[in-house]
């Protein structure tokens, strides 16, 4: 391939009248010709042999697997399969039933009514409850402190002489408080992991001090005892110092995320 020529005498072309035979070249070859077949097929100097081989790698090909070489052999045909083999054709997939979004009437057997918004549970009925119970252990801690040796102190002796302290009230308002903060703690659902466990087996065990408490009152009474053996008065002393520490640990516990 050759410069054109008019009247048989070559003249320099630019590079764009060039492109359409390099395009026809780079088809032929089936590649992007080098620079030096440019300028021999084109009787053109270096530079311009070099815009044109640019244009052309810039330019996409009509197409893009023109230049792809294979990668591997071809894929074997399509088995053919006689005329006298019927095709067996897959078993349709039943789809189940969509449920209805039909709203029913309620009322009628076989039909579902439609959920309500979910509410709340109210929250007062506790205090009836709470009440007897309140009136019954806070009386059974105060007799059994009274049992092992709670009583009445002067908290400000030189200072106020006249104020004076039943120290058995200390018993129902450290253990059953206790109780039902740890109990509310591990319900909560809002607390890290180790203070959720430590709520959980601390609100057990006060729980069953404070049942302890009652029945070994309740049996002191019956039996007529008028002082509670010393075991027994051992344990219950030991009462507030122990629902100090847990307290305290627990309190930590809860705050435990948040001061790190």
């Amino acid at each position: 391939m050759t410069a054109p020529t008019i009247n048989g005498t070559r003249y320099p072309q630019p590079v764009d009248e060039l492109l359409p035979a390099a395009r026809t070249l780079a088809d032929q070859l089936g590649e992007v010709p080098s620079r030096n077949r440019l300028m021999r097929e084109f009787r053109i100097g270096a530079p311009k042999a070099d815009e044109l081989r640019a244009r052309l790698v810039d330019e996409p090909p009509a197409d893009p697997w023109q230049y792809a070489e294979a990668i591997g052999p071809d894929p074997l045909p399509a088995p053919v399969v006689p005329e006298s083999v019927p095709l067996v054709q897959p078993a349709p997939v039943e789809r189940p039933a969509e449920p209805s979004t039909e709203v029913t009437p309620a009322g009628h057997l076989g039909t579902s009514t439609p959920a309500e918004p979910g509410r709340r549970a109210v929250a007062w009925p506790v205090i009836l409850l709470a009440l007897p119970a309140f009136v019954a252990i806070w009386s059974g801690w105060v007799g059994l402190g009274g049992l092992t040796g709670f009583g009445v102190v002067h908290p400000l002796p030189g200072i106020a002489d006249s104020v004076s302290l039943n120290t058995a009230i200390t018993l129902p308002v450290g253990v059953e408080t206790y109780g039902a903060y740890a109990l509310y703690v591990w319900l909560s659902g809002r607390v890290p992991a180790r203070a959720k466990r430590f709520a959980k087996w601390s609100a057990i065990g006060s729980l069953v001090v404070g049942a302890l408490g009652q029945v070994a009152y309740h049996l002191l009474v019956a039996a007529g005892v008028e002082s509670a053996p010393w075991w027994i008065t051992t344990l219950v002393s030991c009462l507030p110092v122990a629902v100090l520490g847990m307290g305290a640990a627990l309190a930590h516990l809860v705050r435990e995320d948040v001061t790190k």
